[in-house]
């Protein structure tokens, strides 16, 4: 497949719904991702139904020359056969269930870290809308299903938004992108007498605290406060050597997860979960303690006590992590086994700790779990964890899942050109014969 060079075509505005949009406040980030143009009538962006009055996205691509993906019918809103549903749709459907498969792209800027694709309510229809990971970030209506139905319903996106896919060293991936222009979208709004100077994405400025400047962890740090993972105080000190309570890590952990893939905090469990005891339902964790025990965790006492507000060491920190990864791997269909990326260390103190094989992998596993304060080999399985560390560790898993996540995906994608391309042979022979 020819890879497009050229600049996208996004089409004119007209509609009101983006005046407002004109300048949006937004993370800009350099990406190492390019795009490129798809036949738009080959995509579709659909509202599935799962559960009573929920429904999650779902993107679906037609492979050129094969059987039919999905029928369409009526209007306001479209409704969706999803045909694929019917039949083995392996080479000649391709779909998209979750953030691991698409992402926002604005004018050149992945925002898939900083934005989660939703569906919601508004108005007798569903609006597809991204809403934004950190605090001040503005929200992104990307289109809506113009109306409502039963059923499988067509998202309908405004002018200004196209499906591309993603690039990597000119290789199509399978990672789609909902792509648009903040020109073309503002262009489209009932324009002002005068546009603003520039039409650019704002750019916040980065997280900055007075305590970490010497910090070690200080670039993990940032980043884990842009992905909204955790924040600093109103005296604008981050408190890097403040230790971490186990509340305060299963609310990082589930929000971590929630960068990858959308959390349902009021999903129901498929499996019978037992409160905590001190874990009163309208305390502010509650939520998100209940959905971690139901999917990954596995901290508590016999007497089922969690003790929110005790904090956790080092160890119990590297064992959380591995059962994060895990759970995420497992949700992006990775293999459970946590590849070694490099050689583990061998730790001087830990031979004695439960966690000692836990601690050793990690440290294979993009060097998750590393020696105290970064030096010498002692890791300190039993020393509280602190807030920098914590930081740094979380962001190390979210990166290495996600790295194994794109390998993956350029594998999956290699593969279905090779088979394309037999196919294609095997069907030039038979008409040659």
């Amino acid at each position: 497949m020819k890879i497009s060079r050229l600049p996208l075509k996004l089409a004119t505005l007209a509609t009101v719904t983006f005046s407002s949009l004109i300048s949006f406040n937004l993370p800009v980030k350099a990406s190492t991702f390019s795009e490129t143009a798809l036949d738009q009538s080959s995509v579709i962006a659909v509202a599935r139904p799962y559960g009573e009055g929920k429904y999650d996205l779902l993107v679906i691509e037609q492979i050129p020359e094969k059987q039919d993906c999905w029928a369409e019918s009526g209007s306001n809103p479209v409704l969706i056969d999803p045909l694929l549903l019917n039949f083995d749709f392996t080479g000649i459907c391709r779909r998209s269930t979750d953030s691991n498969g698409y992402s926002i792209r604005l004018d050149g800027n992945d925002l898939g870290l900083d934005y989660l694709l939703r569906l919601v309510p508004r108005g007798g229809e569903l609006v597809l809308v991204g809403t934004p990971r950190t605090p001040g970030y503005t929200e992104i209506v990307l289109g809506s299903t113009k109306g409502m139905a039963q059923g499988f319903m067509k998202v309908q996106l405004y002018p200004g938004w196209q499906f591309t896919k993603r690039t990597y060293e000119e290789k199509v991936l399978g990672h789609f992108y909902f792509s648009g222009s903040q020109a073309a979208i503002a262009a489209g709004g009932d324009l002002p007498d005068t546009l603003p100077a520039t039409t650019n994405p704002v750019t916040p400025p980065e997280p900055t605290f007075s305590d970490i400047g010497n910090n070690i962890y200080q670039p993990q740090i940032t980043e884990a406060v842009s992905m909204g993972l955790v924040s600093g105080f109103d005296d604008d000190t981050f408190r890097p050597d403040q230790p971490v309570t186990r509340e305060q890590l299963i609310s990082m952990a589930v929000d971590a997860i929630g960068t990858v893939y959308k959390v349902d905090l009021d999903a129901t469990p498929e499996r019978d979960v037992v409160a905590f005891k001190d874990v009163d339902s309208s305390r502010w964790s509650a939520k998100k303690i209940k959905w971690a025990q139901w999917n990954f965790l596995n901290v508590g006492n016999p007497n089922n006590t969690l003790q929110p507000s005790e904090t956790i060491s080092r160890a119990e920190l590297i064992d959380t992590m591995r059962r994060m990864a895990i759970h995420l791997k497992n949700q992006l269909d990775l293999p459970q086994e946590l590849q070694q990326t490099q050689e583990p260390i061998a730790f001087s103190d830990t031979s004695n700790s439960w966690a000692d094989g836990v601690i050793t992998e990690m440290s294979g596993y993009c060097g998750v779990a590393t020696p105290l304060n970064e030096e010498g080999n002692e890791f300190a399985p039993e020393q509280k964890a602190t807030r920098d560390y914590t930081a740094a560790a979380m962001v190390r898993v979210l990166e290495c899942v996600k790295a194994e996540a794109e390998q993956a995906a350029q594998q999956t994608q290699e593969v279905e050109t090779v088979e394309g391309n037999q196919v294609k042979e095997n069907q030039l022979e038979e008409n040659q014969q």
